[in-house]
Formats: structure tokens, sequence, C-alpha cells
């Protein structure tokens, strides 16, 4: 075997999408906490890919409101609990083209895969179970297992190093500015999806599609191929 090939996926707007969900568990968490209303799924796109801390602060910014630490602690505790129950309620549909692309790579003896998100490793698991990803199988990071978070490159490094692939020879799936710069910094190749954010807010990115049916392995393979 001349070369393992990674391929990294992040969780939030790439396997389903968890981003209108996450917006709406937390808008319901400011009304709640805070009495702010009139908060929309776009006030919080600075923190995308951020973990639940950033994407919270993100959004009471907009509306004037610097949030203490304990408020953040509370907001995103709520959220988290709004979002469970929401996914409990309403299953995610997986995006397009997602199962097959880590099926085809999972039977591969060249290709290692996995999942790499700032979340929690209990909402990263409702949504993964929600859509039938076998992570069990795969290497699994979550932003428990790291002090850094995206733009931050801990969490892609960390994902290669526990394939035991170099950075190199990666490929990220990712779908929100923070992502990216992280991917790139982590020295990995990047696919960017336009499921979260315009194709403008991505262009730091090797690669940018509409949906992952455009994506197989091959397209991955010359990726990484191509210095």
């Amino acid at each position: 075997m001349d070369r393992l090939y990674g391929l990294i996926f992040d969780v939030d707007g790439v396997i389903a999408d968890t981003e209108a969900v996450n917006a709406r568990a937390t808008i319901k968490a400011f009304e709640h906490l805070f009495g702010i209303k009139g908060v929309k799924r776009k006030d919080f796109e600075a923190g995308l890919g951020r973990g639940a801390e950033e994407y919270v602060k993100a959004g009471a910014r907009i509306h004037g409101l610097e949030l203490t630490k304990e408020q953040v602690e509370k907001a995103t505790q709520l959220r988290q609990e709004y979002f469970l129950k929401i996914l409990s309620e309403e299953p995610l549909p997986v995006f397009p083209g997602v199962l097959k692309l880590i099926d085809e790579a999972m039977q591969r003896e060249d290709f290692r895969v996995a999942i790499a998100t700032s979340s929690t490793p209990e909402k990263s698991q409702a949504v993964l179970k929600s859509a039938h990803v076998p992570f069990g199988r795969m290497v699994y990071i979550t932003g428990n297992d790291v002090k850094n978070k995206k733009p931050h490159p801990e969490l892609f490094l960390l994902a290669a190093e526990r394939m035991g692939i170099e950075p190199a020879n990666c490929v990220v799936i990712e779908d929100a500015t923070n992502g990216v710069q992280a991917a790139k910094a982590a020295g990995a190749k990047c696919i960017a999806i336009t499921n979260s954010t315009g194709a403008a807010n991505l262009a730091g990115a090797d690669l940018i599609c509409d949906s992952l049916v455009q994506i197989d392995l091959q397209t991955i393979i010359e990726l990484i191929e191509v210095r």
C-alpha cells in the first residue's frame, strides 16, 4: 500500500442540517433566559463551527449583549436541552451523498474516516445516530477532546493523528468559514459545502460544492495528490 488517505467529516451542517435546529434552540434559549426577541439564524454566523459558547456569544453580540461566563454556561446548557428535544421529535434527514461517501471510504483499505466536531459528545452523537452514521467504527473527536476550538487546527490535527495519517494526506469536509480556516491551518485539504453559508465565505477551501453527491473518492485522492 503506497499511501493512506484520510477523510474527516465535520458534523453540524455537513452530515445533516443541524444549523437550522441549532438556531431554533438558541433563539428559544435567548428568549427564555434574556427576553431577547427577533433573533435570526444569520445572527449566529460568526460563531459557526467554533463550539456552543462562541455560537451563543456571537448571537448575543449582534443584539448588543455581552454575556457573563455564567450566562454563557446557562445559555449553552439550555440550548443543548432544546436541541436534543427538537431532535427527538423531528429526526434529521442526512444530507444527500454523505452516507455513500462514508460507506465507500470505509470499504477501502487505503482510506481512513474520522468525525471531528466542535460539538459535545451528547449533541453530536444524537445527530450521528439520527443520520445512521457508523461513528463507532470511525475515529471520533469532539469539542471535549481539545482545548482550542476552530479556527485553531487542533481538532483536525488530533483526528489525523488518531487515524495515523499525515494532515497533508487528509481532506476535511466543512461548511463554515472557521472550519475551512482550521483545516487549512492543520495542513489538510478542504472541501467546503454550501449548506450553511455562501461560497464567498468559503473561499479558502480547495474545492467548493453544493452537495456531496458531486464528490467521490477519486476527487478526494486527486485533491491530496496535487501539491
